[in-house]
């Protein structure tokens, strides 16, 4: 699947991109605890060219995103292209879909029950925005360096780091318990590496609503509307 990704982004024009984006990191003076991708990808012409792998990328995201990281990364180290990457966990990829099929299992419906969105895989909502909260800080990644100085995670490398992961919280990625996972001691941030981004709270209502403001509803059982959050980052 290696071997198709990189067929993708070459035809796709997604590899040059990525290029140009490994340039900006490279000539930016910042230090970088974990360097962010985004990746547009069609599905239907991936399934085209490998039908596994995008059936994987539809339904199984975040492992697929973990093949784009592997072609990623041999590719920085092949041409060169970030000369203070280290290791592969630094590199952060995230798929953007163009598009998803049009069927009913991929858009997601707070309105139908049960809820059955337990898989952490890709869906369409549609919805009404209602509120809108201001543009915030996270943390995209960090890295930790181990407290105790005879322990090999101590020392300046990027051994023990943090990336956020789609649905984690902010306490997933930063927090002040981490331990060592060489010798249990304590594990303490290193600040001039963090990474933030930009975040937004929306709430959002489901588009049935339009029907309660006309006054009448299209059965004659009762309803409820219930508004619902989303993070954007």
């Amino acid at each position: 699947m290696r071997e198709v990704v990189l067929v993708y982004l070459d035809r796709s024009g997604g590899l040059q991109k990525f290029v140009h984006d490994c340039k900006k990191y490279n000539d930016s003076k910042q230090s970088y605890a974990v360097y962010r991708f985004i990746i547009s990808i069609n599905p239907s012409d991936i399934a085209e060219l490998d039908a596994t792998l995008g059936n994987y990328i539809l339904h199984n995201p975040l492992q697929a995103a973990q093949i784009f990281q592997s072609v990623c990364f041999i590719a920085i180290k092949t041409l060169s292209l970030i000369e203070q990457l280290q290791t592969e966990a630094q590199i952060s990829i995230l798929l953007k879909p163009t598009h998803l099929p049009p069927l009913p299992s991929y858009v997601l419906s707070l309105s139908a029950y049960p809820f059955n969105y337990t898989s952490q895989r890709f869906y369409m909502s549609e919805g009404i925005v209602i509120a809108m909260g201001t543009v915030t800080k996270y943390t995209q990644g960090a890295r930790f360096l181990c407290t105790e100085e005879t322990c090999p995670f101590s020392e300046g490398r990027f051994r023990c780091i943090r990336v956020h992961c789609p649905g984690a919280t902010e306490s997933a990625t930063v927090r002040t318990d981490f331990v060592c996972s060489l010798c249990s001691s304590p594990l303490q941030e290193d600040m001039k590496f963090r990474v933030l981004g930009d975040k937004q709270i929306v709430e959002m209502i489901d588009a049935k609503i339009l029907n309660a403001l006309k006054g009448y509803s299209i059965d004659k059982s009762h309803f409820r509307i219930q508004a619902f959050t989303l993070f954007l980052r």
